[in-house]
């Protein structure tokens, strides 16, 4: 069995939640249909971390996957071609390490918040009373292309009157850990 090491953006500056972080990707590979041998899990924090950890990592011969969030909806030139997104890409302009493919680079949507606009029901739940749907994109629109900002209004609007929970802050969620 090859062994190799998946750098993830995500898990914060703290300990605790890169240890979160590490724990819900390793449940998300177990539950999959996945049947390779298990990645050592790297959550690096912010993404030019992960993009670091995984060149250096590469630079010493381990095998290694980056998997990062896209931040920008990714062109149609570039679907498939995570290199040339990331090279583009305002903040980021990387360069693709020596020896890595595209296949070693995996994007994920454009901001993890993304994901909480699939599952409608549970946000509802979540906020209670006074959550506005409405506020949200539609759920016609594929969510890797809502711009980052829009995600993060929508959700604020969605939640800024909810009596029960205060409205929806990235920083206010990550300072509670």
């Amino acid at each position: 069995m090859v062994e190799f090491l998946l750098c993830v953006e995500g898990g914060g500056d703290s300990s605790l939640l890169k240890t979160h972080c590490r724990e819900g990707f390793r449940k998300f590979i177990k539950n999959s249909s996945y049947t390779g041998p298990m990645p050592r899990i790297a959550a690096c924090g912010n993404r030019q971390a992960a993009y670091d950890d995984f060149t250096i990592s590469l630079a010493q011969g381990q095998k290694a996957f980056l998997l990062v969030d896209s931040e920008d909806p990714v062109a149609e030139s570039n679907q498939g071609k995570p290199w040339e997104h990331l090279a583009a890409r305002e903040g980021d302009k990387w360069t693709k390490p020596t020896g890595a493919t595209d296949g070693d680079c995996h994007l994920m949507v454009v901001c993890m918040e993304s994901w909480f606009l699939s599952d409608r029901e549970t946000l509802k739940k979540f906020f209670g009373q006074d959550f506005h749907e409405n506020s949200l994109p539609s759920v016609e629109t594929p969510l890797e292309s809502i711009p980052k900002a829009k995600v993060y209004d929508s959700l604020k609007k969605a939640t800024g009157e909810c009596a029960i929970k205060n409205a929806y802050s990235k920083s206010e969620t990550l300072s509670r850990y």
